[in-house]
């Protein structure tokens, strides 16, 4: 069944996103059920996919006209698509298009991104460097000044050759002028025209600040069911089986600990 979307990603009526809804639900819950043969699971995992290409479709419409062609931006889109299907935990209780969009929407600024080098580049040099510009400004921060090449190497775990391999990568990415258009539908839209707007995440800055201290204090059984859930992306399931207990006893855990983040952060404000 096909299905249109609007310009918020959502379908045209009511029934049809009730009956999206319903039968990606039942799709799941075959995809996840580990009684269920391999067959079973690939063929619910194509169906989850060719139901849910709209919203890919409609996450690659909004980097048209930017130079690459709607039909490779939705392939790209796809591979996002496909990677939020096999990560999807349907007991989070958040809708998969949700959950779905950040990860349809970097697959694809990852390709613009690898697109940008005008000279090619190892996907390793490219890789490095964006861990030394995370790097950097992070022990920039801590530091109060430049990191070194050689406290970058320490803290990312590699040479300081490699660093400074890595920093002269950095010259083989493509530079744009500002006052280039972006081949827009009126013609007249430079990139000098995006310069300024709000970072939205920078709102979110103060609060992992005040995060931070509360998190060392937790119990290190405690910290580590919040690294796997939300910075590994893993499952209750797989998390279960991670520490051995049982996914009942991680959904408390993990429930009990951000209570009692959030508590505590109310506290402190």
């Amino acid at each position: 069944m096909a299905l249109s979307l609007d310009d918020d990603g959502r379908s045209d009526g009511p029934t049809g996103v009730e009956l999206t809804r319903l039968r990606s639900a039942e799709l799941f819950a075959v995809f996840g059920d580990e009684r269920e043969s391999e067959a079973a699971h690939e063929s619910a995992r194509e169906a989850l996919v060719h139901l849910h290409l709209p919203l890919v479709e409609h996450c690659a419409r909004r980097f048209r006209n930017r130079g690459e062609p709607l039909e490779d931006l939705v392939q790209v889109g796809t591979i996002g698509l496909i990677k939020s299907i096999d990560r999807f935990d349907s007991e989070r209780g958040v809708e998969f298009s949700t959950y779905a969009t950040p990860t349809i929407i970097g697959e694809i600024k990852r390709y613009f991104r690898d697109k940008g080098w005008a000279i090619r580049v190892p996907r390793r040099l490219q890789e490095l460097r964006m861990q030394i510009g995370t790097a950097s400004a992070e022990l920039t921060q801590s530091l109060g000044r430049s990191p070194t090449p050689r406290e970058l190497a320490e803290a990312i775990g590699c040479s300081v050759e490699e660093i400074v391999e890595g920093i002269e990568s950095s010259n083989a990415y493509s530079t744009l002028s500002l006052d280039a258009s972006d081949d827009g539908d009126d013609g007249t839209a430079t990139m000098l025209d995006a310069i300024g707007v709000d970072d939205e995440g920078l709102e979110h800055v103060e609060i992992r600040e005040s995060i931070k201290p509360l998190l060392d204090k937790l119990a290190p059984r405690e910290k580590k069911i919040l690294l796997l859930r939300f910075f590994k992306n893993m499952t209750q399931s797989q998390i279960a089986a991670e520490i051995g207990v049982s996914q009942m006893h991680v959904s408390r855990l993990l429930n009990r600990t951000l209570e009692q983040l959030r508590t505590s952060l109310e506290e402190s404000s």
